[in-house]
């Protein structure tokens, strides 16, 4: 039952405030006023969650869901009752948040409503993709084999995600230790070197002068650096957060050499695997792009697709809007202007996506070996650089000695 949280004064005057389990608001009310309590606020208590194309909380991961939709579709393919299969998902649930979700599913499910409807009252958890492919499974009778589709395609988005991520944590780490060794060596190291070369009087030559100034210049304005990086950064932040910040955000993403094309295959494989299961299952095409738009992490791609939908409403095809975006590649659109002729839209969008997703294997290949010698000449230039001009005035010291 969902719990709710609530202020009130008791019979003495006294402000009470606790959390209550119950079926509803009126439920609540009734039982704080056999207490003969007064009620000065009520509300239902929400789980905070982080957002995501599948839902998925702060407590809850997405590996999660998936076993969630497996396990329950399983118990529906083998003729279990929906609430008995709810009850048992419940009583194995390792995460706290998500036991209680699933508590508050089943009991909506036992109270009369259907599991799409029951899902739809956890918004933060269950998005619009898995809560319009379970009415689908509902009303065509497939909700066994929905929920199985629904984390076949759960199971290949997050693979999909990791492989990206994967690609990119390895040289931002790398970079990351470069710039601090770098930073290390200009602001402790260089002068240590400059104190041992005033007192050994030697003349210096031209790149250890200009190493010695350039660590003068960061540790005068290594903080006012800092304070204006985190400044940028904050300001970039709260940029994005707006509409059209999000979109020239995301446009600039796109432009990126090398990087710009991983993304958009990325976001190309989701539109296309996202729209192919929607459609599988019976979902409208009009309901089907609101979703993949919602779903697609891209401002870019998601106004393309809010243009399409408008467009399909006046009579126009899928392709024809796509085409005219210039977001997609012709071979995406010319695919899915045959799949609409040919009636297989959604066979169509399954080989696109599966296509991009392979080639987003290769992209991360092609990025991962591309990155690492261009990281290597980095370190090899910018850090040699820095000991070759720390140890020229010795070299130069030891010749003069050896005169």
């Amino acid at each position: 039952m969902p719990q709710f949280k609530y202020s009130a004064k008791d019979k003495d005057g006294r402000t009470v405030t606790g959390s209550m389990e119950a079926a509803n608001n009126i439920a609540i009310v009734d039982a704080l006023r056999q207490k003969e309590y007064i009620i000065i606020s009520l509300e239902e208590a929400k789980y905070k969650t982080r957002s995501s194309p599948f839902g998925g909380g702060e407590r809850i991961k997405l590996d999660e869901l998936v076993v969630f939709s497996r396990q329950l579709a399983t118990m529906v393919d083998a003729g279990i009752p929906l609430v008995g299969a709810l009850d048992a998902l419940q009583e194995q649930m390792e995460s706290k948040g998500f036991k209680t979700i699933v508590k508050r599913v089943r009991d909506n499910v036992e109270g009369g409503q259907s599991l799409s409807e029951a899902l739809g009252k956890q918004p933060n958890v269950f998005s619009p993709f898995f809560i319009n492919m379970v009415k689908a499974g509902e009303s065509s009778g497939n909700l066994d084999e929905i929920l199985d589709r629904v984390a076949i395609y759960m199971e290949k988005t997050i693979a999909l995600i990791r492989k990206v991520k994967s690609s990119l944590i390895y040289p931002a780490v790398v970079v990351f230790m470069a710039i601090a060794i770098t930073t290390f060596l200009i602001v402790k190291v260089v002068p240590t070197f400059e104190s041992i070369f005033a007192t050994i009087g030697v003349t210096l030559p031209l790149p250890t002068l200009i190493l010695i100034k350039i660590s003068h210049i960061v540790r005068s304005y290594l903080l006012f650096v800092i304070i204006a990086l985190g400044l940028g950064i904050f300001a970039v932040s709260q940029a994005i957060k707006t509409e059209k910040g999000r979109l020239a955000f995301d446009t600039f993403l796109l432009n990126i050499p090398v990087i710009g094309k991983l993304l958009r295959k990325v976001a190309i494989a989701r539109f296309a695997r996202t729209l192919s299961t929607l459609q599988k299952s019976g979902v409208s095409i009009l309901t089907a792009l609101e979703i993949v738009g919602k779903t697609s992490g891209n401002k870019v791609i998601e106004a393309a697709v809010v243009h399409t939908k408008m467009s399909i409403k006046e009579g126009e095809s899928i392709a024809q809007p796509l085409t005219a975006s210039k977001v997609f590649p012709p071979m995406v659109t010319r695919m899915i202007s045959v799949g609409e002729q040919t009636g297989k839209l959604e066979e169509m969008l399954g080989k696109v996506a599966d296509f991009y997703e392979s080639e987003v294997d290769a992209a991360v290949s092609g990025l991962t070996s591309l990155i690492e010698p261009l990281i290597i000449a980095f370190l090899g230039i910018v850090v040699g650089g820095i000991v070759v001009s720390m140890f020229l005035p010795i070299v130069k010291l030891v010749q003069v000695v050896g005169k």
